[in-house]
């Protein structure tokens, strides 16, 4: 039990990373090419406003495995987690302004909600004892 709870805390930690640094990544870039045009349909904001958001939820997501990783602040990432995992379902199935461009495409996104949910159940993990893994 305590190997499958490592590799879901393992998992959780290197999911988030790769998310907040890819969203990150797309906010920075789409700032210094002013880019005011861009659009993420499973998030809420448009235009330049979305540029700041992606760049705030990316450092918002770093902050958040630094701090449960270095056991500072353990119960963020949790949190953070559930919000990933909500926004993704949101986004993506309840948002009419999402269209699929093929099984494919719709396969992908459910890939990403999967791993997400995997993330966050690796995220439990951390609310439990503090007994080294």
């Amino acid at each position: 039990m305590r190997a499958i709870a490592w590799l879901l805390r393992v998992f959780c930690y290197l999911f988030h990373t790769i998310l907040s640094l890819a969203l990150l990544g797309l906010g920075v870039v789409a700032i210094q090419s002013n880019i005011t045009d861009m659009k993420l349909e499973t998030l809420p904001w448009e235009g330049a406003e979305l540029n700041h958001w992606v760049i705030g939820l990316g450092v918002a997501g770093m902050l958040c495995v630094i701090l449960a990783v270095t056991g500072k602040i353990r119960f963020l990432l949790p949190l953070w987690s559930i919000v990933v995992l909500g926004v993704l379902v949101r986004g993506v199935f309840f948002n009419p302004a999402v269209s699929f461009s093929g099984r494919e495409d719709f396969h992908n996104w459910l890939l990403l909600i999967a791993g997400a949910l995997l993330a966050m159940i690796g995220s439990f993990t951390l609310l439990g004892s503090r007994k080294a893994y």
